[in-house]
């Protein structure tokens, strides 16, 4: 599902749960960041990873640990950018090389509605409203969680440029579907803080794209080279 909203330079690795994790072992690196997990957390870590791995290989790097850096972003081996996602039933990683892409964000959630109050914490007056004619005009669509996983795929993005946080306030997300496909299309996002410079550019937003299906919505943003 994941590669139908990358770009080409981008490759990417996903799984509908943690069968391809059983029995994969872990760096001794990266088992120290799971040492007193639970089993759920251990496996969806694990599965994770594997997807990461195959990601490099498919990309034709030697696969290596995936560890965590500052606040707990993915620390990938040098001339690489990637994020990685998780969900009940799905893991996935994108990964791709940075001469062919300055970042990139990816987020996974069930297509299900956003637990009472979540919405309003994290959605701005202007989207709260656009979500009212989203709602009306296409109600199969949870565009509450939508909303919430495209900020999420926006953090992804802003954090491997910036180093530093970025606020659910602090991202405008205006969404547009694809003509004659009511389940997938793109979406905007202004950026209301200072955004990253990229090749000496200062951005004001990202671009993305998103798709439901299969229970599943996910959401991807990339950003290009200037």
């Amino acid at each position: 599902m994941i590669e139908e909203l990358l770009p080409e330079p981008v490759v990417a690795v996903e799984a509908f749960g943690d069968e391809e994790a059983r029995g994969a072992a872990l760096y001794p690196e990266e088992e120290q960041l799971v040492a007193r997990a639970v089993d759920k957390r251990r496996r969806e870590f694990t599965s994770v990873r594997v997807c990461a791995r195959r990601a490099m290989e498919k990309l034709g790097v030697p696969p290596g640990p995936v560890l965590s850096g500052e606040c707990g972003a993915p620390v990938w081996p040098d001339g690489l950018t990637g994020t990685m996602t998780h969900c009940d039933g799905y893991r996935a990683a994108a990964l791709a090389r940075t001469p062919d892409l300055a970042s990139l964000g990816i987020d996974a959630e069930p297509h299900g509605q956003l637990p009472d109050g979540v919405f309003e914490s994290i959605a701005l007056p202007t989207e709260q409203h656009r979500h009212r004619g989203l709602r009306a005009a296409r109600p199969t669509v949870h565009w509450d969680r939508l909303l919430f996983s495209a900020k999420e795929s926006v953090y992804k993005a802003w954090f491997p440029l910036t180093h530093a946080r970025l606020n659910f306030s602090e991202s405008d997300v205006e969404f547009f579907t694809e003509p004659g496909h009511g389940g997938r299309g793109r979406f905007h996002a202004r950026l209301l803080a200072p955004g990253p410079k990229v090749d000496g550019v200062r951005l004001s937003a990202f671009e993305g794209r998103w798709l439901v299906g299969k229970g599943l919505m996910l959401t991807v943003v990339t950003v290009p080279h200037h």
